[in-house]
C-alpha cells in the first residue's frame, strides 16, 4: 500500500466510522448471533498472495458488524460503560498512524511529558492534593495489581522480587466482599494467594464493616501473618458498593498498612463536586485509580493511576538493563520514564486522546454528561419503582441500581412453576435478544438481580424511555 492507497483507505475507514455512529440507534445493542456463527465466515487459512483492499474491506464490512456488540450504542445498559468520544477516536488515529513504543521518555519525549500534563488535568479535575502524581495504565486491572505488588513489597521490606516469597511470613491483604474480581485476580498473580485476601463483610449501606476489619488485622498478627493493604470500594461493578473511605484509610494509618482506592467507574463522576463526598477522605489514600476509558469518553485503554509517593511504585516495578538507560545531555530531574511505573515495558501513547477529548469537550461539557447519566438513571428506578410488578432492588448508586421482576396474581412464578430467578434470567435474555437495550445481571444478597448502569457518551433522554418500555413490554410477555 502506498502513500496514495494509504490515503485513500484511511479517508474510506472514515467515512465508515461516521456513517458507523450515525446509524448506531438503529442496530441490535447487543451481538445477535450464535457461537462459531462468524468464525465460519472466515477462510480457514491465510492468504499466499495480496489480496485486493476492496475485497478486505467488503468482507470487513459483511462479516464484521453484524457480530459486534454495540458499546457505543446510546442505549448500552450493561457492565460498565467502554465510551469513545469522536474526538479521542480522531486522536486514535493520530496515535496509531505514528505508532510510538512510548516505554521511557527517549522513545517519545512528547508522549511523556503530554502524559505527565494530562494526568495533572485530571489531578485538578477531581481535586485530588498536589501531592499526588501518576502514570495512565492500560486498565484497573493492571493499576490493581500495581498496587497489591507495591503493598506486598513494602510489607517485606523490599525483598519479596529479590528473593521471593519462600520463607517469608505470609502476607495479607483485606478487601470489602463487595470488591471487583479484579483484586483476587492481582492477589493471585503477585503470588499472595486467594485465600490471604481477606473479605470483610458489609453493612446495610454496602459499605465494609471497619470494626471487623479492625478485628482480623488485630487476629492476623496475633496468627503471625503480615498484613500488607487494603483495597477500598467506591462504586463496585454489581450495586455500586462503597466503603467509608476515610474511616477505612485511617484504619490503613493507624496499623501501618497500604491504602489502595478502586474507583475504576465511579472516579469519572468526581470531576462533578456534588458527588465528591462519595469519597471524602480519599486524600489518605497511597494510591487510587480510575477509568477515563468507562466514563469520561476516552477510548480503551486508560486507567489513571493515582499515587501519593511515586518512588514505591518506581521502587516496585523499575528494573534497568544498560539497553533501557537513557543517556541525553543536560538535566534529567524532569525526565520521567513510565514503564518503571507498570507492569508493561512497551506502553502506547495514552495521552494523546485524553488531550484531545479534554479540549475538545471541555470539563464542564463532561460534568454535563456525567449529570444527566445520574439524573435520567435515578428517573428510571422512580419509573420502575412505581409499577405494582417490579421491584429496586439496591438504589440508585450514581448511574447504577439493580432491579427485579416480582409479577403478582394467578399469573405470577408460582403459577408457572419458576423461581424468582430463573423468571428474572430469561427476562434478561428476553429483553437482549429484543435488540433495543443490552442488560447484565449480578448476585446481590443470594438473590440474583438485573443490574442497569447508564453511561454511553451520546446516550439521551429518549433512550431510557425507551429501556422503560422494554423492559416492561418483554416481562409482561413472559407471563402472558
Amino acid at each position: 500500500m502506498d502513500s496514495k492507497d494509504f490515503r485513500h483507505w484511511a479517508h474510506r475507514a472514515s467515512e465508515w466510522a461516521a456513517d458507523y455512529y450515525e446509524s448506531l440507534p438503529d442496530h441490535p445493542v447487543r451481538a445477535q448471533v450464535a457461537p462459531g456463527e462468524i468464525g465460519a465466515l472466515i477462510d480457514a487459512e491465510p492468504p499466499e498472495s495480496p489480496q485486493e483492499m476492496e475485497t478486505i474491506f467488503a468482507d470487513f464490512e459483511r462479516i464484521v458488524p453484524q457480530g459486534m456488540t454495540h458499546w457505543q450504542h446510546p442505549r448500552f445498559f450493561a457492565y460498565f460503560p467502554s465510551n469513545a468520544a469522536p474526538a479521542a477516536v480522531v486522536a486514535e488515529q493520530l496515535a496509531g498512524a505514528m505508532a510510538a513504543q512510548c516505554m521511557l521518555w527517549q522513545t517519545s519525549p512528547a508522549a511523556t511529558e503530554l502524559e505527565v500534563k494530562m494526568v495533572e488535568w485530571l489531578r485538578q479535575a477531581v481535586d485530588l492534593p498536589e501531592s499526588f502524581k501518576g502514570v495512565f495504565q492500560d486498565t484497573a486491572s493492571s493499576a490493581t495489581l500495581c498496587a497489591v505488588l507495591t503493598m506486598r513489597e513494602r510489607a517485606l521490606g523490599w525483598q519479596g522480587n529479590r528473593n521471593g516469597l519462600s520463607g517469608k511470613p505470609v502476607v495479607r491483604v483485606y478487601a470489602s466482599t463487595r470488591t471487583h474480581s479484579s483484586i483476587d485476580k492481582a492477589v493471585w498473580i503477585a503470588g499472595i494467594g486467594q485465600d490471604n485476601l481477606v473479605k470483610i463483610p458489609t453493612d446495610e449501606k454496602l459499605a465494609m464493616d471497619v470494626a471487623v476489619l479492625r478485628a482480623a488485622i488485630r487476629r492476623d498478627r496475633e496468627d503471625g501473618l503480615l498484613p500488607a493493604g487494603i483495597v477500598v470500594c467506591v462504586g463496585g461493578t454489581s450495586t455500586g458498593a462503597t466503603d467509608d473511605v476515610a474511616a477505612v484509610c485511617q484504619v490503613a494509618r493507624e496499623e501501618g498498612l497500604y491504602s489502595h482506592v478502586d474507583a475504576a467507574w465511579a472516579g469519572s463522576a468526581m470531576i462533578c463536586p456534588e458527588f465528591r463526598h462519595l469519597w471524602a477522605g480519599v486524600e489518605h489514600a497511597d494510591s487510587i485509580v480510575l477509568n477515563p476509558h468507562k466514563w469520561l469518553g476516552a477510548s480503551m485503554e486508560c486507567s489513571a493511576h493515582f499515587v501519593r509517593e511515586p518512588e514505591m511504585l518506581v521502587r516496585t516495578l523499575s528494573i534497568q538493563p544498560e539497553y533501557l538507560k537513557t543517556h541525553v545531555k543536560g538535566d534529567q530531574d524532569g525526565m520521567v520514564n513510565f514503564s518503571e511505573w507498570s507492569v508493561q515495558l512497551g506502553r502506547r501513547f495514552r495521552a494523546l486522546k485524553v488531550w484531545f477529548l479534554m479540549r475538545a469537550y471541555g470539563l464542564e461539557g463532561l460534568r454535563s454528561r456525567i449529570r444527566n447519566h445520574v439524573a435520567w438513571a435515578r428517573k428510571l428506578a422512580e419509573r420502575l419503582a412505581g409499577e405494582s410488578d417490579f421491584e429496586i432492588v439496591t438504589p440508585p448508586m450514581l448511574s447504577l441500581f439493580s432491579f427485579r421482576y416480582v409479577p403478582k396474581g394467578p399469573k405470577g412464578p408460582e403459577g408457572l412453576d419458576l423461581d424468582l430467578d430463573a423468571l428474572n434470567l430469561r427476562l434478561l435474555n428476553a429483553i437482549n435478544d429484543d435488540g433495543r437495550i443490552y442488560l447484565t445481571q449480578t448476585e446481590h444478597d443470594g438473590k440474583l438481580v438485573i443490574r442497569f448502569v447508564a453511561g454511553q457518551f451520546e446516550t439521551r433522554a429518549q433512550d431510557f424511555d425507551v429501556a422503560f418500555d422494554a423492559i416492561c413490554e418483554t416481562a409482561r410477555a413472559l407471563i402472558e
